[in-house]
């Protein structure tokens, strides 16, 4: 008979805070995750009242009321998107406050780009917002050099392929154009590694600077770089609902 108790793995971990499911299951692959001192396995479950669950040394304990924690942050070039890192390079979390939970990055914004950056504690959130099917507006404000043409832009527009996979169609509008130097606004549906500085590389064009603008209805506005603010519970709304999530 099924235990009502037992959860998944990977699902408990990202209520914890751990990383989203996906980020948990490629620690669990990694052999950084362990139940009553045995390495764990994808696709295990296990009940939180009774189960020890390590990651590395942390212990993960079932947490009553935990508070959920939801920020976005104008995130400046030279910090990597990351909770910590081995290098010893500048990472987005030395940005932030000590919130009293461990919270780390939605998504990615590479080390060179800057902007609108989310971060948070919650796991089904970051799932929600990370997952390939959900395809919500983010708009980016793209510096390029040389000048652009109509073919440049029909290629942006429809599709290259990268990695051997087509880009699926986006927006491309010339904002600004001067002799060497074109300031372009994407806006996309999917989110892959590196895509915009691929997608102008595969050009010809050379990325001076790449900031994200906005992710679906939340928008950087005002906030000045480096700074941050709480998202209130109306953005957290309005961002699940772009990604597709539907309230109980």
């Amino acid at each position: 008979m099924a235990n009502n108790n037992e959860v998944r793995l990977q699902k408990f971990m990202a209520e914890q805070g751990v990383a989203s499911r996906r980020k948990s299951e490629d620690l669990i692959r990694a052999g950084k995750v362990k139940v009553n001192g045995h390495v764990a396995e994808i696709g295990m479950k296990i009940n939180p009242r009774k189960d020890l669950v390590t990651v590395g040394k942390q212990k993960l304990t079932k947490v009553k009321n935990r508070k959920m924690v939801y920020v976005m942050l104008n995130k400046p070039r030279g910090y990597v998107t990351t909770v910590s890192d081995e290098l010893g390079r500048k990472t987005v979390m030395d940005l932030l406050p000590d919130f009293g939970c461990r919270i780390y990055p939605v998504g990615r914004l590479d080390k060179d780009s800057e902007g609108l950056l989310l971060l948070t504690n919650d796991g089904s959130f970051t799932n929600c917002m990370t997952h390939p099917s959900h395809e919500y507006a983010k708009v980016y404000r793209v510096t390029v050099r040389p000048a652009v043409n109509d073919d440049i832009l029909f290629n942006l527009r429809n599709g290259i392929e990268i990695d051997g996979r087509m880009t699926a169609p986006c927006e491309v509008t010339v904002l600004t154009e001067e002799e060497n130097r074109v300031v372009l606004e994407f806006i996309l549906h999917e989110g892959r590694n590196r895509q915009i500085r691929k997608m102008c590389e595969s050009q010809g064009l050379e990325v001076a600077r790449l900031k994200r603008i906005s992710i679906g209805p939340v928008k950087l506005g005002m906030l000045k770089q480096g700074d941050y603010r709480e998202l209130t519970e109306q953005d957290v709304k309005k961002l699940l609902r772009s990604a597709g999530h539907k309230e109980n």
